[in-house]
């Protein structure tokens, strides 16, 4: 078998350490985190794959961590992309940092069409899972941006400023950079409140409920995007009104089932799912509300709420090629992996989807925690069943 090329822990390791570091044992912290002590026991021997978002939020929160911080991946050093998206994070904390609203830029802008033109490519790169070349990108996009909104342009470099650090809290939190992220969604709320534009403002929510939820804070997520969803029922006719609000809805429903309230989850969907009827497919601000993303949705909220059958019959029935982007097609193949890595006899089909989604958008699926920790799942079976080269090719490119 291919040696891994890295010492890392599983995110089962780091539950046992964490555990014995606050001195507990088993049952008393799986009493914490409101799950049994043999699921708990089977998450640490690696006996349980650890990834299910909801799952992962209890157990850190159990433990006084971060959800990040259990499910710390490691760098492909296989995958050079991953490895440079990684380092630039760095420069793009920098940029945020200084950035700030209150403070004067320290550099002159370049002209606003110069701007429009990286702002496009780095949307693309984003919309492609193309982490490293958006990371590199976005420093010198973010101060140009900042420059320019006090500018003679003012108006169009703020709504610019505003995608710019929409797109690069994206790319934080899909790095596993929850922090970085949420410091990302604050500074374009920053850009839309000196807009005005409530579209913006609703914008600028989602990106902030997004941050949240990524840390585990679901009632956080859940407020934001309520309120949001809450100040633009009078903005529904206008462009990207609709699409906006039925993405917060999605939100709220994602947000709702990790606070354990399934039945609030169920209502969200079912207004999403009307507007979305009423909408059809659409690409309005990159968000491509549309009942294909609605499905997307809906199955990776199943499989977090440990319905994977449902998240398989979902995607039976769901094409995701109707969407024309990467990173929304990534989530329907890796979410659909993981409905299917819990279901016995189903380990080919989920490696399948796995490969799918590794050819979609490798960069995304190589520093998905989640996805490594499915992977290493299929894996742990497979030895006992001798597996074949594909998963261990995989396993290898993914560092597991």
């Amino acid at each position: 078998m291919t040696p891994r090329p890295t010492a890392d822990p599983s995110i089962g390791e780091r539950v046992r350490a964490r555990r014995l570091l606050r001195g507990w044992s088993i049952r008393f912290a799986a009493s914490r985190a409101g799950v049994s002590h043999t699921t708990w026991s089977r998450i640490e021997r690696g006996h349980l794959a650890a990834d299910n978002r909801f799952m992962l939020a209890d157990l850190a929160t159990a433990l006084d961590c971060a959800p990040s911080d259990l499910a710390g991946a490691p760098v492909p050093a296989t995958d050079r992309n991953v490895v440079a998206a990684h380092a630039g994070v760095h420069a793009l904390r920098q940029a945020l940092i200084d950035i700030d609203p209150a403070e004067p830029a320290e550099r002159t802008a370049p002209p606003l069409a110069q701007l429009t033109r990286t702002l496009a490519l780095v949307d693309t790169l984003r919309q492609a899972c193309g982490y490293a070349g958006a990371a590199r990108l976005l420093p010198d996009l973010l101060r140009d941006l900042h420059a320019a909104s006090s500018g003679p342009e003012r108006g169009q470099a703020l709504r610019m400023l505003c995608d710019a650090t929409f797109i690069a809290s994206s790319v934080l939190r899909n790095l596993g950079h929850p922090a970085e992220a949420w410091l990302g969604a604050e500074r374009c709320r920053s850009a839309a409140e000196a807009t005005e534009d409530q579209i913006l403002l609703g914008y600028a929510e989602y990106a902030r409920a997004c941050a949240a939820s990524v840390c585990g804070s679901w009632q956080r997520a859940l407020a934001l995007g309520t309120r949001a969803v809450d100040a633009l029922r009078g903005s529904t006719g206008r462009p990207g009104g609709a699409e906006l609000t039925g993405t917060l809805q999605l939100m709220c429903a994602h947000a709702s089932r990790g606070a354990r309230r399934p039945d609030d989850s169920r209502a969200w969907v079912a207004e999403a799912t009307a507007l979305a009827a009423t909408s059809g497919e659409t690409s309005t601000m990159g968000l491509y509300f549309g009942p294909t993303n609605v499905a997307i949705w809906c199955i990776g909220i199943e499989v977090d709420g440990d319905s994977p059958g449902r998240a398989v019959e979902l995607a039976r029935a769901t094409s995701p090629a109707v969407i024309p982007a990467g990173f929304r097609q990534v989530f329907f193949y890796a979410d659909t992996a993981r409905a299917l890595a819990r279901m016995r006899g189903r380990e080919e089909q989920a490696l399948r989807f796995l490969l799918t989604a590794e050819r979609v958008a490798p960069q995304h699926i190589h520093t998905s925690a989640v996805a490594q920790e499915t992977t290493r799942s299929l894996l742990e079976r497979a030895r006992r069943a001798a597996g074949g080269t594909e998963l261990r090719g995989l396993c290898a490119r993914m560092g597991v």
